[in-house]
Order: structure tokens, then sequence, then C-alpha cells
């Protein structure tokens, strides 16, 4: 970004910062499965619900994470949302029921929902349009970096799976006073908010008024098949190395480069788009998802399988960001978190499939080749649905300096 001012920079720092601790509780029950299996006796459609509740916590927090800061401010509810999901991932470790330990879970996903339509709306306000993509994709390249840390203490708490929660309990809570006092609110919001007050757009009006019902069902379309996949792998991925024969060790290294990887795809992913064209951008990402799953399937050995986890790392979560960067400028600065928060949670309610799916077809016996070739045609939908956002709205390099904020 040319010459970014200290506030622009603040503030994505601070939501880049939020984004890594974000990574890190997300991934982790899936990086301490084994130790969550063992400690509650749990097969693996049990473990399903044990990731999808965290999953299904998400979905009301996105929305109304949005819509209400679309009325107070992007600042006050994030740093709600961080010391919510911070004192709940705390009580992960603590837990001593089945019960317990999905109630927590769920609370734990309901601070991390309202978290990142907020991270989202306040980078894209920050930055001038032509910078969005850009912006978005260093703030939330601190995702997947966060999930290469969390499987990291894994892989050396292995016998003592509570660290991972302790660590991703007490670090937000550390950070939300430096947010408190440092993050500054969306000066865009602030511009609107004094000029207009609290809008009084319905919620239907803000998401399909002015023409805006197509573009809005199709990232929701998109947004739900494209989060299926995602989250089925944050999850699962481990669990389905270790069914193809890999050791524990070696699982935990796909993994660190599953998310090393999905850094590298969510900054080149908005980069792409600041600076390509959009159409182009969007065929080859999911063309290299579709490429990658297939080699996570093939690969029999550790090295060919540590490129596929890396590659599909890589072009999930550039297809991710390429979606997250496409949303804000679909709406309008005093509807705008609220647009984003709902294509957020109807993406969450493929996520809660993704990992339900994975459980219910492993029980089956179908195995690894089963789980993801049943993720291929959601991804075409996913493909063809954001490419009619992009021809609808131009939301290309070329036209993107010209949109309204």
């Amino acid at each position: 970004m040319d010459s970014p001012s200290r506030r622009s920079t603040l503030t994505i720092a601070l939501c880049f910062i939020v984004a890594l601790i974000e990574g890190f509780d997300l991934q982790a029950a899936g990086t301490a499965a084994a130790g969550l299996r063992q400690s509650f006796t749990l097969d693996p459609k049990m473990m399903g619900w044990v990731f999808s509740a965290g999953i299904i916590g998400l979905l009301p927090g996105a929305f109304f994470g949005g819509w209400v800061a679309d009325r107070i401010g992007r600042k006050k509810i994030l740093v709600g949302a961080v010391l919510l999901f911070g004192v709940f991932s705390l009580c992960t470790a603590y837990v001593e029921s089945y019960s317990s330990l999905l109630l927590v879970r769920f609370m734990t996903g309901l601070g991390l929902g309202a978290a990142l339509p907020n991270l989202i709306a306040l980078c894209a306000e920050a930055v001038s349009e032509r910078h969005r993509g850009t912006a978005i994709s260093v703030m939330y390249c601190g995702v997947p970096l966060g999930g290469a840390l969390a499987a990291v203490v894994a892989m050396f708490s292995s016998e003592h799976w509570q660290t991972t929660f302790i660590i991703g309990g007490l670090t937000p809570l550390l950070v939300v006073p430096l947010m408190a006092l440092l993050l500054p609110e969306s000066t865009a919001f602030r511009q609107q908010h004094v000029s207009t007050g609290s809008p009084r757009t319905s919620t239907a009006q803000a998401l399909f008024g002015e023409g805006r019902a197509r573009c809005t069902l199709a990232l929701w379309l998109s947004y739900f098949f494209t989060l299926t996949v995602m989250y089925m792998l944050l999850n699962w991925l481990p669990s389905l190395l270790l069914e193809q024969g890999f050791t524990k060790p070696q699982a935990g290294m796909v993994q660190m480069l599953f998310n090393i990887g999905g850094a590298i795809g969510s900054l080149l992913g908005g980069v792409m788009l600041d600076r390509c064209n959009g159409l182009k951008v969007v065929l080859f990402v999911y063309a290299g998802v579709l490429a990658a799953l297939a080699g996570v399937g093939l690969s029999v050995g550790i090295m060919p399988m540590a490129i596929a986890g890396f590659a599909v790392g890589l072009f999930v979560m550039a297809a991710q960001l390429v979606l997250y960067a496409l949303a804000p400028p679909s709406y309008p600065t005093s509807v705008r978190a609220t647009g984003v928060g709902a294509a957020v949670a109807i993406g969450r309610l493929g996520s809660v499939a993704g990992p339900l799916a994975a459980g219910q077809i492993l029980a089956a016996g179908a195995g690894t080749t089963g789980v993801l070739l049943a993720t291929s045609p959601g991804l075409v939908i996913a493909a063809l649905s954001i490419l009619t956002v992009i021809t609808r709205n131009g939301a290309t390099t070329e036209s993107q300096p010209q949109a309204a904020n």
C-alpha cells in the first residue's frame, strides 16, 4: 500500500494479531482431537459434534456480530468477541463432561464468529478501495498462521492436550486491553454514524434491497460450499492422515504445512484480486483446490502428501480470502458488517455440515477417498456462484476503485 497512514497500519496490525489468535483457537479442537477422544472416550460421530459445536456457535456469532456492529461500532463488538472466546477457550481445558465440552466449544465459537465480520469490515474500511483485497489478505493470513502455531503446540504437548486451550484462552485475554487502548474505530463507520445515526434499514432491505438480492444469494452459495471444505479439512485432516497410515508426527507436519500454505494463499488471493482479472483469479484458485484435494487422496508417501497438504492449504485459503475480499464492496458502509456477517453466517452452515458429514462418511467405512470425493460438486457450485458476483458487480481490479463506499 502506498504510504499507508499510521491509523491504517495500526488497524491492520491489531486485526492481524486477533486473526492469529482466532486461527489458533479455530484449530485447537482439531489439533487436540486425539487427547480429547481419549479423555472423553469419544467415537467418530461424537468427535464430529465436538468440532461442530464450535462451528454452530460461529453462525449466530457472525450474523449478530455484524448486525450489532453496524449500530454501535466495529471496535466494541470485536473487543467483546475476543474476550468471549478467550474465556471459553480457557474453560475448555478444565471441563469434565462431554456435555460441558460441547457447551464451552459452542460459546467459544460464538465469540470467534462475532470477531470475523468486524475484522473484515475494519480492514476494508481502513484503506482505499483499490487496496481492500491486500489489506484483508494481510489481516487474514494470521488465521492459518495461528493454525500452524496450534499444530506446533500440539506436537510438543501431545500428552497434555489442555495446553493448547490454555494458551488459546490466555492470549486473547492479554490482547483485549491492548485493543481497547489502541484500536481505532472505523472512520467510515464514524462518519456514517454521525451523518445518519444508527441505521434503520431492515435486515432484509440491507441484504436484498437496491438490486443486491442476486449478489447476496450468490455470495451465500459460495461461502456455504467453500467453508464446507475448509472446515472439514481444518478439523479432520490429522485424523484422515492417521487413517491413511501416517504417524502422528507426520500428520502434525502435514497439518503445519497445510497452514503455512494457507498463509501464503491468503496473501496471494487478495493481492491477485487487486492486481489481476477477478474471473481468472477465481477459476485458477478453485481449479487448484480440486487438483490439490485429488493429490491428498492419491498420495502414498510422506513427501507427496506434504506437498499435497501444502497445496490444498494454499488454494482453499486463497478461495476463502477471495470470498472475504469480494463481500465488502457489495454493500454500502451503513450495512457492510451486516452483509459480510450474514454471508459468513450462511457459510457457517456449510462449515457445520463439513465436519459432521466427514464423521458420518468415515463411520460408514468410505475412508479418506470418500470424504474428498464428496467435496468436489460443491466446489464447482461455489466457483460458478462467485463468478456471477464478479460479472454482476464488475468486481475486478478495473472497476473496484470507482465503487461506492
